[in-house]
């Protein structure tokens, strides 16, 4: 039985609002529609293709060059009169800003709630990846631009600056951190931000991160012994495991203190009961590699912060790399874990969104928990890719896991589905999140007959695209309320 009670409410933070851009998806809709059917986002490039590209015709001969990504669409397109940005600020702005500053209006959007006028305190927390772009496109050509854009060029491009310039373009004015612990970037976000809501430094809080390496279709270069996967697939847990492979992509959660959220009658799509993060020391290989017992201790302190039991969690999106190194060390602490609360094997199902789109590095944690999000608002599990059978290091038989290869409907004989969402960072510093579905929304009351449904956009191309994005979720939910959507 759990050992929480509705007290413990007052400790728990809901998921109001999600925004993203993935690779083969440029929605949340998109996204969750990809994971269910089990499509694998990272994809293979004929040679054609990557000559188009300009990548040199010598690589494509190499037998380790490996010609597939995840690349993410409309690295290139910025709405900057939206946010009133001249030309050149834009051009100069890392994509990594550009998309995030996008995604985070739409994550408000979707929360309900208007930047402008919101009386509360919002915060922002979030980090992105290292700036290929200015490496790749602004340091070649700072000889033709003015010294007198040096610093603005600096302020554009500073990892530093993804929080703060998204306060002053939103109006937002609670905290706003810059967090960096490489590929846990983005759930170590959503961890302070949760913090930071329980402490009332802020009402409403984003959380995520922002990576985005690629600007165009190039394959990579594949060492053994490395992180990148010798054939373009993440195979997580899966015996013929080699590797990953690095994708693109953005993702951003809006996060309430549960008792408000439940107060004014918000949209919740999920909450966490707890979280924790914490650092592997010294104890390790090295510098780069994982520890079983730091992430078994950070599993342990997210499970007992939460107040259920371990046998009520029938999920676990893993960091799962898909490593030779990484998969293993992982299932030991997880097992190390779960064991000790548990003796019960085989209930609780493992998959990985890295076998769908990569490893999207500074925002591959909040990816993972959008995808859980996703599973308990639909009460399916959807297919880890790749999975035949097990690592041999890796015992499942013997443990609480399976890896969940099909698309299953998620059934937990009426007690509340939840989930546990895993990072772990280049550094070791490790993120856990206990996420838990929704409570049921309380019956709508009476209503009007006619209901008016208001949009508004800064332009008319805006405006009607609004339209038809409406049109066409009204056809996807022909259930929906109408007075709830007015």
């Amino acid at each position: 039985m759990d050992k929480r009670n509705e007290s413990d409410d007052l400790y728990a933070v809901a998921i109001v609002g999600m925004a993203g851009r993935f690779p083969g998806a440029d929605s949340i809709a998109q996204f969750w529609r990809n994971l269910r059917d089990g499509i694998e986002s990272i994809t293979p490039f004929e040679d054609e293709e990557l000559q188009a590209s300009g990548v040199d015709p010598t690589l494509l001969l190499r037998p380790d060059y490996v010609k597939a990504g995840a690349v993410l669409e409309g690295v290139d397109l910025f709405d900057a009169r939206f946010f009133g940005f001249s030309p050149r600020e834009a051009e100069t702005l890392d994509p990594q800003h550009r998309i995030f500053l996008e995604c985070a209006w739409e994550a408000m959007e979707n929360a309900g709630y208007n930047c402008q006028s919101y009386p509360g305190a919002v915060g922002v927390f979030a980090g992105a990846n290292t700036n290929y772009y200015f490496l790749s496109n602004i340091y070649p050509n700072l000889g033709a631009l003015e010294s007198g854009d040096n610093f603005l060029i600096e302020i554009a491009n500073e990892k530093d600056h993804l929080a703060t310039r998204t306060s002053y373009k939103l109006n937002l004015r609670g905290p706003s951190i810059a967090v960096q612990t490489a590929c846990s970037t983005s759930l170590v976000a959503v961890h302070l931000a949760c913090q930071s809501l329980l402490h009332y430094e802020c009402d409403l809080a984003l959380a995520g991160g922002s990576s985005i390496n690629n600007f165009k279709k190039e394959g990579y270069f594949y060492n053994e012994g490395g992180v990148a996967s010798p054939d373009g697939h993440c195979r997580a847990f899966d015996a013929k495991a080699q590797g990953t492979v690095s994708g693109s992509g953005v993702g951003i959660v809006v996060l309430k203190r549960l008792s408000e959220a439940l107060a004014v009658g918000d949209t919740i799509d999920a909450v966490i009961r707890g979280s924790a993060i914490n650092n592997d020391g010294s104890l390790k290989v090295g510098y780069t590699a994982p520890s079983v017992e730091g992430q078994a201790r950070v599993i342990k302190e997210a499970l007992d912060m939460s107040g259920v039991h371990a046998e009520s969690i029938s999920y676990i999106e893993s960091h799962g790399t898909g490593t030779v190194i990484g998969d293993p060390i992982e299932f030991k602490a997880l097992t190390r874990a779960y064991t000790a609360y548990t003796d019960s094997k085989g209930f609780c199902a493992l998959g990985s969104v890295k076998t769908n789109v990569g490893h999207l590095n500074s925002a591959a944690g909040v990816t993972g928990l959008i995808k859980a999000v996703l599973a308990l608002k639909y009460r399916q599990i959807p297919p880890s890719l790749h999975f035949e059978s097990p690592n041999p290091e890796i015992d499942l038989a013997g443990s609480p896991f399976y890896v969940n290869s099909k698309l299953k409907a998620w059934e937990t004989g009426g007690a509340p589905r939840r989930a546990g969402v895993s990072s772990f960072g280049i550094g070791g510093t490790n993120a856990h999140l206990i996420v838990e579905e929704a409570p049921s929304p309380e019956p709508p009351g009476q209503s009007r007959d006619y209901q008016l449904l208001a949009l508004s956009a800064k332009t008319k191309a805006a405006l009607s695209a609004e339209s038809a994005n409406l049109a066409d979720h009204l056809k996807q939910h022909s259930s929906i309320c109408l007075a709830d959507l007015a």
